[in-house]
């Protein structure tokens, strides 16, 4: 049994990977693999994006599978049901599993958050930042003072059904 972790690209590749390197460093999540959804309009970010995860993830020695999933932009319908595909074949398996909202535009939380009523996952990550007028640079050059990893099923007292 491993763990999983759902991430969205969302206009700034920098929260995708400050919130995963807060995941990582502040909540010892270490995933085996990483599956980021982009909107059409963000998909061109996906490199460098994969490119932060993957250093993130070496400086804690470990080396997920990272890959992406494409959606068109604002279809929540198509981002939730395949997030939801995914999260039930994970947990048929046994699987741990993390989403992290952070960084998504909006169709994408819409549409993973739609789904998650049904198939429960064990975290959802969000990276809260006082102020983001400074925030587009590495998650250690922003003050921890400034910002807060949220956890919204540990910390909400989510209960499973």
């Amino acid at each position: 049994m491993g763990s999983k972790y759902i991430t969205m690209l969302g206009r700034s590749g920098w929260a995708m990977v400050n919130a995963y390197y807060a995941a990582v460093r502040e909540r010892g999540y270490h995933p085996d693999e990483v599956v980021i959804f982009a909107e059409e309009g963000t998909a061109g970010g996906l490199e460098a994006a994969s490119a932060g995860i993957r250093a993130v993830s070496l400086k804690y020695g470990f080396q997920p599978v990272i890959r992406s999933e494409i959606v068109k932009d604002g279809d929540f319908i198509a981002a939730g049901r395949k997030m939801t595909e995914l999260i039930r074949a994970w947990k048929s398996s046994g699987e741990k599993i993390a989403v992290d909202i952070t960084p998504g535009r909006k169709p994408l939380v819409v549409g993973a958050l739609i789904p998650l009523n049904k198939v429960w996952v064990d975290h959802i990550f969000y990276l809260q930042i006082d102020d983001t007028s400074d925030s587009a640079k590495p998650y250690m050059m922003i003050p921890l003072g400034r910002q807060s990893l949220l956890d919204f099923i540990e910390e909400g007292g989510a209960s499973r059904q």
